[in-house]
């Protein structure tokens, strides 16, 4: 029995320690501030494992031809590159001002599984600015961008210009409509 009350006594301090962490505005929110370690461990760790949970299950199609790599290239110039980047490119303003950063992807794409990619560009992340693309795209175009990704790392700037011109039949911008 004195077990059972030393853990609801456990359990109550524990609830109050986090009521007075939420309560008491002890987390700075602003964008300007960077999270603890051990806070900043969490959040990454649960996003991670939360992708890689929901896209367990998703079957990857063939992703091989390169006009759908270059397609991708096209989308990612006009939807992706403004805010990560691309080779030759710097990302557009804004991004040092996002907490957490947009990451570069032609290093975090790097030993993520294809149908992670997808999932994450189609529902995008909540608190990171990461938009959720699948609402306004279909499913094929979402996967041309995940063809495109997995040629990204060790792209030239000059190979990168000449697959987003050939996946736009040489005009500027994507080729779909909102």
């Amino acid at each position: 029995m004195s077990i059972l009350i030393a853990f609801a006594l456990l359990l109550i301090v524990a609830a109050a320690a986090v009521a007075g962490i939420v309560y008491g505005g002890l987390i700075d929110v602003a964008a300007t501030a960077s999270e603890p370690g051990p806070l900043r461990w969490l959040l990454e760790t649960t996003r991670e494992q939360a992708v890689r949970r929901r896209a367990a299950d998703i079957v990857v199609p063939t992703l091989s031809d390169p006009g759908r790599a270059s397609a991708g290239a096209a989308a990612f110039d006009a939807m992706c590159a403004g805010c990560h980047g691309a080779p030759g490119q710097e990302p557009g303003e804004g991004r040092q001002d996002m907490n957490p950063a947009p990451p570069r992807l032609a290093e975090a794409v790097t030993g993520r599984r294809p149908q992670e990619l997808f999932w994450v560009v189609k529902n995008g992340l909540r608190m990171t600015g990461m938009p959720a693309w699948g609402p306004t795209h279909p499913d094929r175009a979402l996967w041309d961008i995940v063809a495109f990704l997995e040629r990204l790392p060790g792209l030239s700037a000059d190979d990168y210009r000449e697959w987003v011109a050939h996946g736009t039949g040489g005009r500027h911008g994507h080729t779909h409509a909102h």
